[in-house]
């Protein structure tokens, strides 16, 4: 393994590995600017995010593998992704995986950000919608929980890439304070440790 990788490089592989946490799935729902995935995705990586699930049923798909150098900072190089075509095929996955979907919608009828105990859920999975429509009727639907973000100022809605920053920040800010409850077991840890040498 030191033959063909630097000690340093190696060390820095199992850090990153270490800080990534389990059971957690970003889920995007056709996201039409690939930018605005990429900014996603890069979010996703700092917070120690590992898969994200991409939904192109209303829109055109893209390979989220070469999209955005500039605006991921290559952070795409180092996640897994999973494309799917249908949402209700996505989402029903997920179920039957143990995943409580949380779907993020502009509803003050839904449960405010800040109030919710993720600790609660084991397996979650975060949805986020659209530029112009948000998530899909179909989608809130499937949803085993809706929530929103309360907004103090004029604005509706925050861009989609700042909107799931914000969802995901809080969900890894009391998941984080679990911290090893949320890490990698070992042998998913040594997994994934190997895959990215050859990364």
């Amino acid at each position: 393994m030191n033959d063909i990788i630097s000690e340093k490089r190696l060390n820095k592989i199992k850090k990153v590995v270490s800080d990534r946490q389990k059971d957690f799935v970003v889920v995007l729902e056709n996201i039409y600017d690939p930018h605005n995935a990429a900014a996603i995705i890069r979010t996703c990586d700092g917070l120690g995010i590992q898969r994200v699930y991409f939904i192109f049923e209303e829109v055109d798909s893209y390979n989220p593998k070469k999209i955005g150098k500039l605006s991921s900072s290559s952070a795409n190089k180092w996640l897994d992704f999973e494309i799917f075509k249908s949402t209700k095929r996505c989402l029903n996955k997920l179920k039957r995986e143990g995943y409580e979907i949380y779907a993020t919608i502009l509803d003050e009828g839904a449960e405010d950000l800040y109030g919710v105990d993720f600790l609660k859920s084991n397996k979650i999975a975060i949805l986020v919608g659209s530029e112009s429509m948000g998530i899909s009727q179909k989608a809130i639907d499937l949803a085993d929980r809706k929530i929103y973000i309360p907004m103090k100022g004029m604005v509706q809605s925050f861009n989609v890439s700042v909107t799931a920053a914000i969802f995901l920040y809080e969900i890894s800010r009391q998941r984080l304070n679990k911290t090893n409850k949320y890490c990698l077991p070992p042998k998913e840890r040594k997994k994934l440790i190997n895959d990215f040498i050859k990364r």
